[in-house]
Formats: C-alpha cells, sequence, structure tokens
C-alpha cells in the first residue's frame, strides 16, 4: 500500500463526519498529521463544530524538502482530489465569483511552535470572488478587509515582500481619512488598499526568483485560487526550516527531522463587524495552572492580529 498524505477532518454537506484518523490515539497522529490536525481530527470525531478541512503529513514536508523543495510523485494528485473533495463537502469553489470557498492555510508541527512559522488566511478571493463574497453577507467592508488582509498575508509569507510596507500603507490611508483604528477605515479605503497591495506586490517580487507570478516580465498578483493554494502549502512547508523556526527547535531540542504538516480549512471569519470576534484560549491559566478560562480576544479581528498584537487585546475572564 502506498504513504497516505492527505488527511480529511471535519464534516460533509450532509453532516455525516467523514473524519480519516491518521493514528490510533491523538499522540500517535501527531506526529503524521502534527498537533493541529491530530486535535483537529480528535475535536470532529467527538462531534465538536470543527470546520472541514484536510491535513497534509509531516513526513510530505521532509519528502519535500529532500527532494529539493520539489512535490514527491503522486502528491499533488493527492491533494487536488483532497480539495474537490472539500469542495464537493461545502457544495462550493474554491474562489467561485458567486459563491466563495475560501480556506486558511497553517502549519502544525508536531511540537508548538508559537509563532515560528507561516498562515494565509481567506485564500481564494481575487477581483471576482470577493464580489460573491460581497453578495453572499451583503457586507461590502468585510469582503474588501478579507481581500486587502489575504493579500497582504500572501505576499509576506509566500513572496517575502516586507509586511511594514503594508503596514505603512495602512497607516497612510488612515492619516488620509484622519482616523487612528483599522477597524474605522471603510469599504472603499480597503478597496483602495487592495489595489495599493498589489503595487507592494508587482514592486517587490522578483519574477526571476517567481516566475509562476510573472506576466510580460512584471510580477502579478495571482488570480488563479488553486496556484494561490499551491504556492502557500510549499511556503507552509518551506517555513519549516526558515531561520526562526530552525533556531527555535535548536533551543528546544526539537529535531529537524519531523516536519511540520500543511492544514487546509475551511474559512470562519471573526472581522464580519461588532458581533464577530477572533481569540486565544485556554482552560487552565498556562502561567499557573489554577483552573480557570484564560485568554485574550480582539472584536471585529482576525486571528494573526492577536498573535501580533497590533491591536490591545480584552481578556476573556471579562
Amino acid at each position: 500500500m502506498s504513504e497516505k498524505h492527505v488527511y480529511s477532518f471535519g464534516k460533509d454537506h450532509a453532516g455525516n463526519d467523514v473524519t480519516e484518523v491518521a493514528g490510533a490515539s491523538v499522540e500517535e497522529a501527531k506526529w503524521i498529521v502534527g498537533g493541529k490536525g491530530a486535535n483537529l481530527a480528535e475535536m470532529s470525531k467527538i462531534g465538536l463544530p470543527v470546520p472541514p478541512g484536510f491535513s497534509i503529513t509531516c513526513q510530505t514536508c521532509v519528502a519535500y524538502s529532500n527532494n529539493g523543495n520539489v512535490w514527491p510523485e503522486g502528491v499533488t494528485d493527492e491533494i487536488d482530489a483532497a480539495m474537490a473533495t472539500l469542495e464537493e463537502r461545502m457544495g462550493k469553489k474554491l474562489g467561485d465569483a458567486e459563491d466563495p470557498l475560501l480556506v486558511s492555510v497553517r502549519s502544525g508541527a508536531p511540537f508548538s511552535m508559537p509563532g515560528m512559522m507561516d498562515t494565509v488566511l481567506n485564500l481564494g478571493l481575487n477581483d471576482e470572488s470577493v464580489q460573491g463574497l460581497i453578495k453572499q453577507t451583503g457586507n461590502e467592508r468585510f469582503a474588501w478587509d478579507s481581500y486587502r488582509r489575504f493579500v497582504q498575508m500572501f505576499s509576506g509569507v509566500v513572496m517575502g515582500v516586507s509586511g511594514q510596507l503594508f503596514e505603512d500603507a495602512i497607516a497612510a490611508k488612515k492619516a488620509e481619512k484622519g482616523v487612528k483604528l483599522d477597524t474605522e477605515l471603510d469599504a472603499n479605503d480597503l478597496r483602495d488598499l487592495v489595489t495599493w497591495f498589489k503595487g507592494i506586490f508587482a514592486a517587490n517580487v522578483d519574477v526571476k526568483e517567481h516566475p509562476e507570478v510573472s506576466k510580460n516580465g512584471y510580477a502579478v498578483f495571482p488570480s488563479d485560487p488553486y496556484l494561490q493554494l499551491r504556492l502557500a502549502e510549499q511556503a507552509v512547508f518551506g517555513s519549516w526550516m526558515n531561520d526562526r523556526a530552525i533556531l527555535y527547535r535548536k533551543q528546544n531540542k526539537i529535531p529537524d527531522e519531523l516536519g511540520t504538516a500543511v492544514n487546509v480549512q475551511v474559512m470562519v471569519f471573526g472581522n464580519k463587524g461588532e458581533t464577530s470576534a477572533t481569540g486565544v484560549a485556554f482552560t487552565r491559566n498556562p502561567a499557573d495552572g489554577t483552573n480557570e478560562r484564560y485568554g485574550d480576544f480582539l472584536i471585529n479581528a482576525q486571528g494573526e492580529d492577536v498573535v501580533a498584537g497590533i491591536r490591545n487585546t480584552e481578556p476573556i475572564a471579562d
């Protein structure tokens, strides 16, 4: 039997659990699909409302790295099949112009390595699918905010463009509007930022290093959602060997040979407005083990805002 590279988790369109178990226990599974993938599968199996998705194994990461960052034979076909199945499960197509499926792409090593590797959110957005998101939600600001976030994260994580360039653009737009918070920018402002961000992408991506985004010799932000997905998956695998991750593993005595999984998961949005939020929660206080709810959150934000510390969070205890 050939090695399995992709494991699905969550429910199908009819509400049936279709989780594929990667090991006899969560502890065993984490060596195959990483800690995040193993726990997503376990939560799905016990009936918690986990957004569906699939995990590409840690062993695939190692094989990819050992193969000169080239996909081993047959792996991309298996990933494409998993994506097609996820689309069928959700009744949506990635990047569809009428009702788009959007996904996150996250790393997930066997050991927790917070902030060391990379994440891309809102993948599947382009100039057509953003209109579909507006049509389905009736929330133009949310759609353009999600799109500008995606362009920013994809440019930084996948193409290595400095995040400060985008933060400077946001600061300039806020100054132009006379506001202090990102959340005070309206839909038109965010649409302007998408255009601005694509210009930053074009000016800072080397098409010799990234010929897949070259058009007539210029870097153009990719509109093909399946190309977006493949490049993001490759970037997450590549992040296993970035300088931050290597140093973290060395300091924490984590072997380089373990690899990381890639988790592709249907998006849930914390940036839809004042009734949406994102946060980090613990069932115990991680500082002293006290049996109490612990964590913090942000209203009208996405997870990277909490991790990046660009806004002041609120404690869950409040």
